[in-house]
C-alpha cells in the first residue's frame, strides 16, 4: 500500500486542530498527519502530543520557534516526508476549509498522472463558500494573473490543498524555493510543471474557517504579484 502523509501547518489552532486530526484517520487509505506548529501560544501542540499515545504510529510533530511562514513550514515538512519515504505528500489546511473527504479523490489524481493533484476551487465554476465577495474576487483574479503570465493551463494557480507525487517533489530542488508566503503555493506549482510533471485539477468546495482567525494580509498578496514576475524570468533544474 503507498504510504501517504498530510502535512497540516499550524499557529493557534486548538479549536480545530483534534477534529481535523481524527477526521483524517478515520478515513479510509490509512493516512497519517505530520503537523508543523510555529509555536502555538494557545496550546496546539500540546493538543497533538496528547494524541500521539492514541496514534503513535501515524501522527507526528515538528515544533518550530515562532512564526517562520507557511512556505517554510511547508518545505520542512516535505523534507521530512521524503526522508521518512512516504509515497504521496498533502498540504491541507487545519480549519477544515479544505475537506479531508476529498483526500482520496487527491490520491487518485495524483496516482493517476504522477504529478501533483489540485484541490481546485474555479475549475468548475467558483466554488467558495463563505467568503467575502472582495476576498473571492481577489483569488480568482489573482489566479488568472498568475495564468496569464507564466502560461500555465490551471484554473486555481494559488491553490493550498493539493497532492504530491514523491517523483515531483523529489526531483524539485526545495532548497532553491524562493517565496515563503502566498506565493509560494504558486512557486511550487510552476517549479513542477516546467520540469515535466502533469499538474491535474479536482473540483472542490472551498467553505471558509468556522472557528479560529484567518492567517492572510495584504503583504502576502504583494509578494505573490512581484514574485510571479520574477518566476517568468527563472530556470529550473532537476535535483541532482
Amino acid at each position: 500500500m503507498d504510504k501517504k502523509v498530510v502535512i497540516i501547518p499550524t499557529y493557534n489552532e486548538k479549536e480545530n486542530i483534534e477534529a481535523i486530526i481524527r477526521k483524517v484517520f478515520s478515513l479510509e487509505g490509512d493516512y497519517h498527519v505530520l503537523i508543523i506548529d510555529d509555536g502555538s501560544p494557545d496550546g496546539t501542540a500540546s493538543i497533538v502530543k496528547s494524541m500521539q499515545g492514541e496514534f503513535p504510529d501515524r501522527l507526528s510533530i515538528i515544533e518550530r520557534s515562532g512564526k517562520q511562514g507557511l512556505g517554510t513550514a511547508y518545505l520542512t515538512g516535505f523534507k521530512w516526508s521524503l526522508e521518512h519515504g512516504y509515497d504521496f505528500i498533502f498540504e491541507m489546511d487545519a480549519d477544515f476549509s479544505h475537506n479531508p473527504d476529498d483526500l482520496p479523490r487527491l490520491y487518485e489524481a495524483c496516482k493517476g498522472c504522477g504529478g501533483v493533484a489540485i484541490g481546485s476551487r474555479y475549475c468548475d465554476g467558483i466554488s467558495v463558500v463563505n467568503w467575502p465577495v472582495g476576498r473571492i474576487l481577489m483569488s480568482y483574479y489573482a489566479s488568472m494573473y498568475v495564468r496569464t503570465v507564466l502560461g500555465m493551463k490551471i484554473h486555481d494557480c494559488t491553490a493550498g490543498f493539493k497532492c504530491y507525487s514523491k517523483e515531483a517533489l523529489s526531483t524539485i530542488d526545495l532548497d532553491d524555493v524562493r517565496m515563503k508566503g502566498y506565493g509560494f503555493q504558486i512557486e511550487m506549482k510552476y517549479t513542477a510543471w516546467k520540469l515535466g510533471f502533469q499538474l491535474v485539477e479536482v473540483p472542490i468546495i472551498f467553505v471558509n474557517r468556522k472557528l479560529g482567525t484567518s492567517k492572510m494580509s495584504s503583504g502576502i498578496f504583494g509578494e505573490a504579484f512581484w514574485g510571479v514576475i520574477k518566476l517568468k524570468f527563472r530556470k529550473f533544474n532537476r535535483k541532482a
